[in-house]
């Protein structure tokens, strides 16, 4: 099963592309797409449809993990990453891949067994999960990889 995990953002939104066959999990891909700050929202919400449309006509993914929000504090942060995170979940559907949302303890449970876990023992992780030599950067394409980890996981697929 292949999967695409997306860790949302507007300026900077992060993914992670799997292939989880039994046990075992492979990265395929991973990466972020980045909007500048000083562009207009449409123009910034147009950027991440198109390229993540073409990552997921490239990677063929049947399978997208996304990232709930959750935010306790900046309201403004909240809404632009909640148009981001919708973008995602459009072009997820109009792919026609299965959509499943996961929590960041959600996350944080499956992939190193304690959901209050640090950033830095998440990435030691998806590190080790995928056999790489190093850890992948920036940190939005480790979390991405995080989400596509623990779909594998829920799935009994992977991890």
């Amino acid at each position: 099963m292949r999967i695409i995990g997306i860790d949302p953002g507007t300026g900077i939104l992060g993914f992670g592309i799997i292939e989880a066959n039994g046990s075992r999990a492979q990265l395929v891909d991973a990466g972020v797409i980045r909007t500048p700050v000083h562009e207009d929202d449409a123009v910034r919400l147009l950027t991440i449809y198109e390229e993540l449309t073409d990552i997921i006509v490239q990677t063929k993914p049947s399978v997208m993990a996304v990232e709930k929000l959750f935010f306790a504090r900046n309201v403004t942060t909240a809404m632009t990453v909640a148009q981001a995170r919708g973008v995602v979940l459009l072009c997820g559907q109009q792919a026609g891949l299965s959509l499943f949302e996961y929590t960041p303890m959600q996350i944080k449970q499956a992939v190193t067994g304690y959901g209050k876990a640090d950033k830095k023992q998440m990435q030691e992780m998806v590190k080790t999960l995928l056999t790489l030599s190093e850890i992948p950067k920036p940190d939005d394409a480790a979390d991405a990889l995080a989400a596509a980890l623990t779909h594998a996981a829920v799935a009994g697929r992977g991890i």
